[in-house]
């Protein structure tokens, strides 16, 4: 396993077959020599840095029927909810003040969100903070609507590709979803300009070593700007209830091998890993990780947004707590800033950060 870490942290790629002997072969040992790794290339690039994003769950309506998902349409017992572009305003307007210079707009594949009505809105955000970055997580759209967004004045745009072996991904979906087409946009989205993000669950039914292999070969060949992955959590009112979580460990494990992927990526810390352990964000920064997402949804959505069972809601996860996270931050050596936190892309930004080290 150190022969192949190694490989992969000089040379920045394997192949398929190395791949899955990585994830077959995790231990102890290989986890923590990952880990060391990992954060060395990021600690060379960003520094002791951790940037924040502020997340708006704005809807959770959703035309699609994931077998894995909580707000699945046909999924009777969610309680639905659509903020008004005002309420979303409201919420910048709250994340500024509280020094946020990334807004992450996140919903369902939710009809109502036309380009009438979604162009207009990150249009008035554009202009109201030409300082901060604005991400979008609206799922599969045509290539106008990117682009007529992109003109809006999105900055970076995330579509988990939740798979990248096909087989696996039509056992995750319902038929009328397809794995080409998520591809697809994808590829559409990094085309137009966006920063674009990737990401895969881990642990998810049906999925093998082989299929992680997939998706880290994937990566390795699409370089995206971010890669956000969790463990899968099961939802009770899904065809999915009741099967096994993905585990802390191989997470953080694949955590630390998407930086030696990439060394400059935009890596989450995501809520899921912090619902399967309390100290799951801190564990995923120590992993590699350099990015986390406090929310910034009114509190009374907050518990509605349930893409899978027991996502916390306790108040730390909250954009209004960031001093919480930042004490939690600094009692890992590290540091929350409030910039845009853009990928470092240059020679000169990754000599600059390090001198951190």
């Amino acid at each position: 396993m150190k022969e192949l870490l190694g490989k992969l942290n000089t040379a920045h790629a394997l192949t398929l077959s190395e791949y899955e002997a990585l994830i077959l072969g995790m231990d102890e040992d290989s986890r923590t020599y990952a880990a060391e790794l990992a954060v060395s290339h990021r600690k060379r690039i960003y520094g002791t840095d951790i940037f924040v994003r502020g997340l708006i769950e704005f809807t959770n309506y959703c035309r699609n029927d994931c077998f894995y998902c909580g707000i699945r349409r046909s999924n009777r017992n969610a309680e639905r909810y659509r903020l008004t572009s005002e309420e979303i305003l409201s919420c910048c307007r709250e994340g500024y003040r509280l020094g946020f210079r990334t807004f992450v707009l996140q919903g369902g594949e939710d009809p109502y969100c036309t380009d009438d009505r979604m162009v207009p809105l990150v249009k008035t955000i554009r202009e109201a903070y030409p300082d901060c970055a604005i991400t979008l997580s609206l799922g599969e759209r045509p290539r106008d609507s990117y682009q007529a967004l992109f003109d809006a004045g999105a900055d970076r745009y995330l579509l988990r590709h939740e798979t990248a072996d096909s087989l696996h991904y039509a056992k995750l979906h319902p038929a009328e979803l397809s794995w080409e087409h998520r591809m697809q946009c994808l590829r559409e989205l990094k085309e137009i300009g966006y920063q674009t993000g990737c990401g895969f669950m881990v642990g998810s039914p049906y999925q093998t070593a082989r299929s992680l292999a997939e998706d880290l070969l994937f990566v390795q060949k699409f370089q995206p700007a971010m890669c956000g992955i969790g463990p899968f959590i099961p939802h009770r009112d899904t065809p999915f209830a009741g099967r096994p979580a993905g585990t802390l460990e191989m997470t953080l494990y694949l955590l630390s091998i998407l930086r030696l992927i990439k060394p400059d990526l935009l890596l989450p810390a995501t809520t899921a890993l912090g619902t399967i352990h309390p100290r799951g964000r801190e564990l995923g920064i120590e992993a590699g990780a350099n990015v986390v997402m406090p929310n910034l949804s009114p509190t009374g959505v907050r518990d509605k947004y349930l893409l899978y069972d027991n996502k916390i809601c306790t108040g730390e996860e909250s954009a209004q707590c960031v001093g919480c996270l930042e004490t939690r931050m600094k009692s890992i050596g590290y540091t929350i800033v409030q910039n845009r936190g853009d990928p470092a892309d240059s020679a000169e930004t990754e000599t600059k950060c390090s001198q951190h080290v």
